[in-house]
């Protein structure tokens, strides 16, 4: 297992996301946010399981992101659910939705995190659909790893 940066203050991760995608790539990207979304995010309760990036009108979005309502900011909180603009460059951008394009090929949000200055980044990966059968391959492997890990520290 990789160790976490200690600059890194992870809010969510998707976990799920390397066994359902095969990861090709990965690119960071700020995130326009709220002020009550930030406060929000330091309460701890993020959620980006379900969620996905999408190429629309020039950007990048990331929707069905969960990033929970701020309890003491009665009627000027944000929605919970709603598309949230990614920060790249343009370069980036037509990089990733020109990947996009390809059969079988989506933008999965892997970590929420605050970054060594206190903002929040996005960490998206290219991914491509795993079939069933390799992700059988992959649990194979992946206990065979904790097995073999497990003999030869035992003896």
């Amino acid at each position: 297992m990789a160790k976490s940066d200690p600059k890194r203050k992870i809010l969510a991760d998707n976990r799920r996301a390397r066994f359902n995608f095969e990861i090709t790539d990965t690119v960071e990207a700020g995130i326009m946010l709220a002020g009550t979304e930030v406060k929000g995010l330091r309460e701890g309760k993020a959620s980006i399981q379900d969620s996905y990036a999408s190429p629309e009108d020039g950007a990048i979005y990331l929707v069905n992101a969960y990033i929970p309502e701020y309890q003491a900011a009665n009627r000027n909180n944000h929605e919970a659910r709603r598309r949230r603009k990614l920060l790249l460059h343009k370069r980036e951008i037509m990089r990733l939705a020109q990947a996009v394009q390809t059969k079988g090929v989506t933008l999965v949000p892997l970590k929420l995190y605050f970054n060594e200055k206190g903002i929040v980044k996005v960490e998206l990966g290219i991914g491509k659909g795993k079939k069933m059968h390799d992700k059988r391959e992959t649990q194979k492997n992946r206990d065979w790893e904790r097995r073999k890990a497990q003999l030869l520290r035992d003896g």
